[in-house]
């Protein structure tokens, strides 16, 4: 399997809105969430934790995609 097929693979399980997901809990300042809820529906949310889980997706992706390019340092 070539690299691109692995890639295909990887996004299609992603997209999957069935995918097991886990619940937790961080602490973020309350100035942050009311930032968030007031900035979710300008960006078309619905609510503040989806917009979370897409801050966190875009990072995550942005740091894969720099981990497969091995530009990233081990700290």
């Amino acid at each position: 399997m070539n690299v691109n097929t692995m890639k295909v693979e990887t996004l299609k399980k992603r997209l999957n809105r069935n995918r097991p997901m886990t619940s937790i809990a961080i602490p973020i300042p309350e100035d942050a969430i009311e930032d968030l809820k007031r900035v979710a529906p300008l960006l078309g949310f619905s609510c503040d934790r989806l917009l979370v889980r897409a801050y966190i997706g875009q990072g995550l992706h942005s740091d894969l995609d720099r981990l497969e390019e091995d530009t990233i340092s081990a700290v």
